[in-house]
């Protein structure tokens, strides 16, 4: 089968957690399956900038990036918190190999048009999964940060989710997981859902009880499911362990989003 799986937050920060992630992954890919991460880094980002003297901004839960903050997430999203993920990979013994959405033209982004402007924030115009899929058939693991080149020659940050949405739809992936640091969509009294049209995602969204950083996950759950991948999942990073048997037994974690 073939799995996409987001990486983020607390997933990549807390050396327990990230341990956990990696593991679960791993043990998919040694399981026969092919298996691509997508991760963000938005934590370890806004940390650089706070050294560098420089505020972060976020606008419906994405990053106002102008020039100099984009540079910034280059040199962060896919160059350290990129080649960590590898290196963890290599040391349980599993090879990984570390891409932007820029190498090998892997992704290609367009400005996102928003009112405000956000400066350098892209979104997915097209894909080419050939890169992936090579690494795939020598029993790798490609390790994806969310930056991509636009036709422009400019690279643009991209929301790691939206992100993740693309690589699954390109890839065809059976499934898409995002490992997250919240136990899943919580509904207007706060309790978890276990299930989740994409009906219910706009009407939950107009009345504000999803805000912030779900709306694009969310946005991008349904932006997958419309684009041919058959599941999606949000799944709390603490729960990774269950990774390698969603698709083969009931998982009690997390929110199972569904076209209806």
């Amino acid at each position: 089968m073939k799995f996409v799986v987001k990486l983020g937050g607390a997933g990549l920060e807390d050396p327990t957690l990230l341990d956990g992630c990696t593991r679960a992954i791993a043990e998919l890919a040694r399981d026969g399956n092919q298996v691509a991460v997508v991760h963000g880094g938005g934590v370890q980002l806004t940390k650089m900038l706070k050294a560098l003297g420089k505020q972060s901004e976020f606008i419906n839960g994405l990053r106002v990036t102008d020039a100099e903050t984009r540079d910034v997430a280059l040199m962060v999203l896919a160059g350290k918190v990129n080649k960590g993920l590898v290196a963890a990979f290599g040391a349980l013994g599993q090879p990984a190999v570390g891409l932007s959405g820029g190498d090998g033209l892997l992704f290609r982004a367009r400005k996102k048009r928003t009112a405000p402007d956000l400066g350098f924030v892209g979104e997915i115009a097209s894909s080419d999964p050939r890169w992936i899929e090579a690494i795939w058939q020598l029993n790798g693991i490609p390790v994806l940060s969310s930056m991509a080149l636009g036709f422009d020659g400019q690279y643009y940050n991209i929301n790691a989710d939206e992100m993740a949405a693309a690589c699954a739809a390109a890839c065809r992936a059976d499934a898409l997981v995002f490992l997250t640091d919240v136990p899943g969509v919580k509904g207007a009294t706060g309790e978890v859902l276990r299930w989740l049209s994409i009906d219910q995602i706009a009407e939950m969204a107009s009345s504000a009880v999803i805000t912030g950083g779900m709306l694009p996950k969310l946005a991008a759950c349904r932006e997958a499911l419309l684009n041919g991948v058959k599941r999606v999942r949000i799944l709390p990073a603490e729960a990774a362990a269950s990774l390698p048997d969603l698709c083969s037994s009931r998982v009690a974690h997390g929110t199972e989003v569904m076209v209806a």
